[in-house]
């Protein structure tokens, strides 16, 4: 079980650096950058729109809107800039 964990861990850790990578990349759309950054700092930052404490509901949130803009944002990137990306992440932890 924690293999798994390590494992899905070491996923996510590839994927911000990915999206960081990304939101540098002058070939992206602004719409693209713009969206990501706000997924990125809504992750990121301590304010929600439902607070945390407030029992499923609080990490609901957090679990919608998050994806969804990055799915919105990857959209909008060209598919070569996210597999250029994602094989410099991918040589840079090797």
């Amino acid at each position: 079980m924690f293999q798994k964990l390590r494992t899905v861990g070491s996923a996510f850790k590839q994927e911000i650096r990915v999206y960081q990578l990304v939101l540098h990349d002058e070939r992206v759309p602004k719409r693209a950058k713009w969206l990501l950054g706000l997924a990125l700092a809504y992750l990121a930052s301590p304010i929600d729109l439902i607070p945390d404490f407030i029992p499923i509901l609080g990490y609901l949130d957090d679990v919608v809107i998050v994806p969804t803009l990055v799915i919105l944002a990857l959209k909008c990137v060209p598919k070569e800039v996210i597999v250029e990306c994602r094989s410099k992440v991918a040589a840079d932890s090797n």
